[in-house]
């Protein structure tokens, strides 16, 4: 993982680049290096996991062709095999796989990668960019003064540079011979309502997450206690017991009352991880957040209230020579597991709001997991965004999906790890009702967020809101707060309209919060829990699809 920059144009300077992708150091910290070539520069911040030694980027192959990527390429290795006798390869890095590749393929390469990415290459007057299907890795683009086009992983690098900034795509490469060009088109992206069965959906899983255990450093899970990171970490867990070795999983939360940590817990022990529990107060996350928004790079309330905990669990994470992690994001985007989708009027609008959400995930819960964790140095992989794995649950007939009958929410997941002879999690984190990261934090760090903007911002200030701020008006003194920050380091009006605010379809309140839905019962495992999960179990087994 990383953070790229390049140049297509013969205007910028070497120590131009250089400096710009320097603001993305926390991306790569460990080395940097800059490529100027006769069409364009080529920059790179290395966070190194891979090959240590001789991954260094930008990389060059032995026909002239020069490359930047940040991602992961999980089939690097088969393809080295297929590509070993009439390609000289002069690193292990996944990353060089894209080189021959390219020779042989041309753009069309993008299918054979299984992973994430968003590259730049430059072969010649030739030049081929993309971004891997979902948008897992970041990146953008801009026109500059002189028409050169400017890429980056991150807007920080950009705004000083162009006049006009824009987010390339996911799912789509670029070529200056061709332009734009969506690449990824699965059937489920259309209005077609799915009709498939769960059969693929255990194992399909079960190797999305062992293929990204990938690493040549210290590799963790962060474990919320919720739904999504307890099946992760339950899985990590498994393999490296096979391999002889005990994973760390990290949570974190605020002292004393938070629902993750508690979960958490039980979760660890059940699956016998190396546990580690970052508590912290609200004044902590309060502190951070000018810090956190300029390298989040969203004014987002659900982003920025979820955000700051995962940041704040990050920077320890590091400290503690962990430099991978897996985590669950995805999972409620895929299977309609936010609780505003118990509104949804049936179950083909059910489907396309699946869609919808993942569509946009690459400005949501998939942005703020690489922010929060790449802003600390360290890389977040997400298993439920697997291609394989998304085209088996994708392929479902939303009646697996829906909340009728009582079912809870993504019942179909929790029934596919279910196994009572060779259980994953425990019963009552199984069947646990889903939490926003920011609520199972500790419900009152959501509280303690709105009563700090009231204070900061006036009623006269927040008066002028529509005035100040037409694009993506602030609704609340918390939004209104959050926005005058992010305008502090991005104040081009492109900028501000890259940001999407998350709101539930089906959910009449201005907050976004879990916990705003007349489906969330904040009570829901205060008193026999034990006994409520086995009667959980038990009512949902007896439901039928």
């Amino acid at each position: 993982m990383c953070g790229i920059l390049a140049v297509i144009g013969t205007k910028a300077t070497a120590a131009e680049a250089q400096k710009q992708v320097s603001l993305m150091d926390h991306r790569g910290p460990d080395e940097w290096d800059v490529k100027a070539l006769p069409s364009g520069i080529l920059a790179h911040q290395r966070l190194s996991i891979n090959d240590l030694h001789t991954g260094k980027q930008p990389i060059e192959s032995k026909n002239g062709a020069w490359l930047i990527h940040n991602g992961e390429i999980y089939n690097h290795q088969s393809i080295r095999i297929d590509y070993s006798e009439r390609y000289r390869f002069s690193s292990s890095s996944d990353s060089e796989v894209i080189l021959p590749l390219y020779y042989e393929m041309g753009a069309d390469l993008v299918h054979k990668l299984d992973g994430v990415f968003a590259f730049v290459l430059i072969d010649g007057e030739k030049v081929l960019v993309a971004r891997d299907a979902i948008g897992v890795k970041p990146l953008y683009y801009g026109v500059d003064e002189h028409e050169q086009l400017w890429f980056a992983s991150e807007i920080k690098s950009l705004i000083d540079k162009v006049t006009v900034i824009k987010e390339f795509p996911p799912g789509y490469y670029y070529t200056n011979e061709e332009g734009f060009v969506q690449w990824f088109k699965p059937e489920w992206l259309s209005e077609a309502i799915p009709t498939g069965l769960p059969d693929e959906l255990k194992d399909s899983f079960v190797k999305a997450v062992e293929k990204r255990l990938m690493s040549d450093v210290p590799l963790g899970v962060l474990l919320s206690g919720g739904l999504d990171s307890s099946l992760v970490a339950s899985i990590v867990a498994r393999e490296m017991k096979l391999k002889g070795k005990t994973v760390s999983s990290f949570s974190v939360g605020l002292s004393g009352e938070s629902p993750d940590l508690v979960k958490a817990k039980k979760v660890a022990e059940f699956i016998g991880t190396d546990h580690h529990e970052i508590v912290f107060t609200p004044d902590q996350g309060i502190e951070l957040l000018k810090e956190l928004i300029y390298k989040l790079e969203s004014y987002d309330v659900t982003t920025i209230r979820a955000s700051t905990p995962m940041y704040i669990m990050s920077k320890y994470i590091r400290k503690q020579g962990v430099k991978v992690v897996l985590s669950g994001e995805g999972a409620d985007e895929i299977f309609g597991g936010y609780l505003y989708f118990k509104n949804a009027p049936s179950k083909e609008e059910f489907h396309h709001e699946c869609v919808r959400r993942i569509k946009r995930l690459n400005s949501a819960d998939v942005l703020r997991a690489d922010r929060s964790t790449m802003g600390a140095g360290i890389e977040a992989r997400v298993p439920f965004l697997d291609l394989d794995f998304l085209k088996a649950a994708m392929k479902l007939n939303p009646a697996y999906k829906v909340m009728d009958g009582g079912r809870i929410e993504k019942y179909i997941l929790r029934q596919a790890f279910a196994d009572p002879n060779n259980p994953y999690l425990p019963d009552e984190v199984l069947w646990r009702q889903k939490e926003q990261f920011s609520d199972g934090v500790g419900y009152s760090w959501v509280d303690t967020l709105k009563d700090h903007a009231e204070a900061q911002v006036s009623d006269h200030e927040f008066s002028k809101a529509a005035e100040m701020y037409p694009f993506n008006t602030p609704n609340t003194k918390e939004a209104f707060f959050y926005r005058s920050i992010y305008e502090e380091f991005y104040d081009k009006a492109e900028a501000s309209k890259l940001v999407k605010k998350w709101i539930p379809k089906w959910q009449d309140d201005k907050d976004p919060s879990g916990r705003a839905s007349t489906h969330h019962d904040q009570t829901y495992y205060e008193d026999g829990e034990e006994e409520f999960a086995r009667s959980l179990v038990e009512e949902c087994a007896m439901v039928a699809v």
